[in-house]
């Protein structure tokens, strides 16, 4: 086998092979022999068929299908050969296929880039630290006593917290638009549900009420005709409802599983699931700060095949959420083609980039998953369930839920290398300020 290895542009390689034809012969000649034993032709006993006749039956479909495996098979030779990782599968250009002729082809392809040393000098990150007060717990209890809230009817001019029944028609320069327009909608009064303005319009209008508000759309507002615009919106109110929020009584615990210990043990409990949540978001704030500094100083070439794939793999997780959110409605929907790919380019892009430095960091410095690490993150997550042992049993008993949590597991020791070489100062802030808009790492 003869191999020539050609850099085009960025990670793109070419790969010219030539393979003699005595090796393509010899392997067409086998598989008839070996076609002539089993093969069925009238006029002759099983396994009694001359090769000859197998050749002049079969012979063009055998050679198809042994040009086909030797060129994958040389390929995968070649790129051994060469000391080539290949991102992706090559595409393949024939360029000499006959007969008794050498075969020979060219395989294009990116290639995985290579990282000389990933840089960690310098790295400088804030830890956010936040004590959980009775404030903080008092603020939380009042908000799962909204969640279970019912309303009532009241003959009172409506508030904030109220919810409202109501019919509005919107204008814009005096001409209605699409989607300004419904009856009998129900709405909460500081929901901030609808556009900025609107529902403050309503707030101390009574059940029979008609008023004009304006308001002006956001300038991100989906609808493009609509940025920016100012409107008016004719509103009338059906009924006013006062929200009535449920006693901190045993009826109430056991909505959020707790059947005896009364309110301590339920602000116990309360308690706790704010401080899991709480080292969550900051332990997800400090991780993706580390990979975003890791990110920023080792920009690296990407291979564009890794980011098609996560591309897909992107477009394929949202497809998912959104037949869980609207079921049947969304069986039938091809979501390749409404959701575009420049969609999530930037963070596909993210996503191979770091995973290929953290993977670098992984093999120069030897990183496995830490058994007690690996333990804790179950541990973790079976403290949410009623039953946490069979939780933790599931987990070591099924080798694909093991690897997921042993790959976080490298994450986070990732993380705290990164962490024991960067200069860290710890600010403190609020319990709300600290669980704000957190989001996990890639």
């Amino acid at each position: 086998m003869q191999v020539s290895t050609e850099s085009t542009t960025g990670l793109e390689r070419k790969l010219t092979i030539e393979i003699p034809s005595e090796v393509v012969d010899q392997e067409v000649d086998k598989r008839l022999k070996e076609a002539a034993k089993t093969v069925k032709i009238n006029g002759f006993r099983a396994g009694k068929v001359p090769v000859k006749v197998v050749k002049q039956r079969y012979g063009a479909g055998i050679r198809q299908e042994v040009v086909g495996d030797t060129i994958n098979k040389s390929f995968y030779d070649a790129v051994t050969q060469e000391s080539l990782k290949p991102a992706g599968q090559p595409s393949i250009e024939p360029k000499e296929l006959e007969a008794g002729k050498n075969l020979s082809f060219v395989a294009t392809f990116e290639v995985y880039p290579e990282i000389e040393s990933v840089v960690l000098d310098g790295i400088e990150i804030k830890k956010l630290e936040a004590d959980i007060t009775d404030e903080d717990v008092n603020k939380t209890i009042e908000s799962l006593r909204k969640n279970q809230a019912t309303f009532e009817t009241v003959e009172r001019a409506a508030q904030d917290g109220d919810r409202v029944n109501i019919n509005f028609k919107g204008t814009k320069d005096g001409e209605a638009f699409d989607g300004g327009e419904a009856n009998d909608q129900n709405l909460e009064l500081g929901s901030k549900s609808m556009i900025p303005g609107f529902e403050d319009g309503i707030v101390g209008m009574s059940e029979g009420d008609t008023k004009t508000v304006s308001v002006t759309f956001p300038e991100d507002y989906q609808d493009e005709s609509l940025k920016g615009a100012a409107a008016d919106f004719e509103i009338t109110v059906n009924v006013v409802e006062a929200q009535k929020l449920p006693e901190l009584n045993d009826e109430f615990f056991a909505k959020f599983g707790q059947n005896d210990g009364g309110e301590d043990k339920f602000r116990t409990d309360v308690r706790e699931n704010m401080e899991r949540e709480k080292e969550k978001a900051i332990k997800g704030k400090l991780k993706q700060q580390v990979m975003d500094v890791v990110l920023e100083k080792n920009e690296i070439d990407i291979p564009k095949a890794l980011v098609a794939s996560e591309i897909n793999a992107l477009r394929d997780q949202m497809g998912n959420q959104m037949m869980q959110q609207y079921g049947q409605q969304a069986s039938n929907i091809d979501f390749k083609s409404i959701l575009p790919d420049n969609m999530f380019e930037d963070q596909a892009k993210k996503r191979v980039a770091l995973g290929l430095v953290v993977s670098e960091i992984v093999k120069v410095n030897k990183i496995e998953a830490d058994k007690e690490i690996v333990k804790k993150l179950i541990d973790d997550v079976a403290s949410t369930y009623e039953s946490p042992q069979e939780v933790v049993n599931h987990y070591y008993g099924n080798q694909e839920l093991l690897s997921g949590v042993e790959a976080a597991a490298i994450e986070d020791q990732v993380v705290d290398f990164v962490l024991n070489q960067a200069k860290v100062e710890t600010e403190s802030v609020s319990y709300e300020e600290a669980i704000k808009n957190n989001q996990q790492a890639g």
